[in-house]
């Protein structure tokens, strides 16, 4: 593009002294086609809309994140993936870029799809906590357990000082459940924090400090912390922002080990997952101090107190009643015991996971899990099967894909989007009157051989050839001499 004083000089020529082309060319020496054009021409400004480039735009990755945070913004704040989630999981796909492509990718997207911002631009104040001061709270999580979700309840502590954090799931937030979990957390840190701040949990709290009194907490909960030795406080009414660090820590835990949500066996399983990912995670530096955390807790743990030589006991011994069909309420749900209904009274020991019936003269009468260790919820398979019937090409690279059982998430396999729309769609068909699981297990009495084998891509991370698992069953006939071989 020419500058403008020459712009200005050959519409001068033209306009003003009505030379023609040909003596434009002659005298500024310049192409017939460009004399042309910026002598009888307009250049009135335009808008410019500049198309974005990149690896995040001109090939599938945008395409894929922008399905997960499509997916992610119909769930609650605290189960979706943070910008670290996303790029991990990109990698497993093979991405080759950087975690900051993906970053101002993920904040171009929330820009243009109207997401505000997570703090509202307030200003924070920066607090200095002296080491061994521990924050401990309560956060709700999922994982999937057996092909659906179980709600998770992570009791997680945090020091401030060195910025380390603990977590140990738990099946709800009792006192029982509370007071076992903190006993777990001090056994994870190797000491026990001089002062723990926490919520007005009811597990600890009878009544929260006011104005003119202090907190009352629980018998149970003040003998534990005579036990270990360390000082309990508790945060004003509504004042949660008092252990702000918790609360932090426990939407990092989160969104970096909770999301997606894990598929575990047990509670013990996904203590030890926790474990893992938190040693780990201590490998990093502080964001402050810049010294690895793991370096920064060693030397917190000087300012502990020890671990007491024999740990807490952790239960609760009540009286109840039997009513005339032998039935006790225990979390709000009615528990058959046999021959209690024969006593005036029973005694109830009740654990963070399992209970035990003794009778007035100490026979066990009955023991077994707490209600609530087998509490679950179905994933919304429905909406989920419809969703992907819109975007086939989602498919292998939802949240939800690695939670179905394994015949069916090799069915839904192929590569081929229409045979996985038709394959959705036949899924869909069968749930309004079967399970997933039950899909799962007559796969092959409800959907015919033929249709379900793969024809190309590759399989599940976790299928299984199920032709020869159920050769191996009882009264199978092999359908082929290769089978009998096998």
């Amino acid at each position: 593009m020419l500058a403008m004083p020459d712009i200005k000089h050959i519409k001068n020529l033209r306009n003003e002294k009505s030379f023609s082309i040909n003596a434009i060319t002659k005298r500024t020496g310049i192409s017939w086609i460009t004399a042309k054009k910026y002598a009888d021409q307009d250049h009135l400004p335009s808008e410019a809309t500049p198309r974005k480039r990149g690896m995040m735009y001109d090939e599938k990755w945008g395409e894929i994140v922008s399905d997960w945070l499509f997916e992610d913004r119909a769930l609650q704040k605290k189960l979706r993936r943070n910008n670290k989630g996303i790029y991990l999981d990109l990698k497993k796909e093979g991405f080759p870029g950087s975690y900051r492509t993906v970053c101002h990718f993920i904040a171009d997207w929330k820009d243009t799809h109207g997401l505000e911002s997570e703090n509202g631009g307030k200003a924070f104040e920066r607090l200095n906590h002296p080491p061994a001061d521990a924050q401990v709270d309560f956060g709700l999580t999922e994982a999937v357990q057996d092909g659906k979700f179980k709600d998770i309840h992570c009791l997680i502590m945090s020091l401030p000082y060195s910025n380390g954090g603990y977590a140990v799931p738990l099946p709800s937030e009792n006192q029982e459940c509370f007071l076992e979990g903190l006993k777990t957390l001090f056994e994870q840190l190797g000491a026990v924090p001089r002062k723990i701040r926490i919520d007005n949990l009811a597990a600890a709290v009878v009544k929260a400090r006011g104005t003119h009194g202090e907190t009352v907490f629980t018998e149970s909960f003040e003998h534990f912390a005579l036990h270990y030795g360390f000082e309990p406080e508790a945060c004003n009414a509504r004042r949660g922002n008092e252990k702000g660090h918790v609360e932090n820590k426990v939407g990092y835990i989160r969104y970096n080990f909770f999301t997606p949500s894990p598929t575990i066996r047990d509670l013990k399983h996904l203590r030890e997952m926790l474990w893992d990912k938190t040693k780990k995670d201590q490998e990093r530096c502080h964001y402050k101090k810049e010294q690895p955390i793991a370096d920064l807790l060693a030397e917190e743990r000087k300012y502990c107190l020890a671990l007491p030589e024999e740990p807490y006991p952790v239960f609760k011994q009540t009286t109840a009643k039997a009513n005339k069909y032998g039935e006790i309420t225990l979390d709000n749900e009615l528990i058959h015991v046999p021959n209690t209904h024969h006593h005036s009274y029973i005694h109830l020991i009740t654990y963070w996971d399992r209970f035990t019936v003794l009778s007035p003269h100490g026979e066990v009468l009955g023991e077994g899990y707490r209600p609530y260790m087998n509490h679950k919820r179905e994933i919304p398979w429905q909406p989920i099967l419809k969703n992907w019937y819109q975007k086939p090409r989602s498919i292998p690279y939802s949240r939800y894909f690695n939670y179905l059982p394994g015949r069916i998430a090799s069915y839904l396999s192929i590569e081929s989007k229409e045979w996985r729309k038709e394959r959705v769609k036949s899924i869909l068909a069968f749930l309004s009157t079967h399970t997933m699981e039950e899909i799962n297990e007559m796969f092959y009495e409800l959907i015919p051989h033929d249709n379900a084998e793969e024809t190309s891509g590759p399989h599940h991370p976790y299928d299984v050839n199920w032709d020869k698992y159920d050769s191996l069953q009882p009264g199978h006939v092999a359908s082929t001499e290769e089978d009998q071989h096998e």
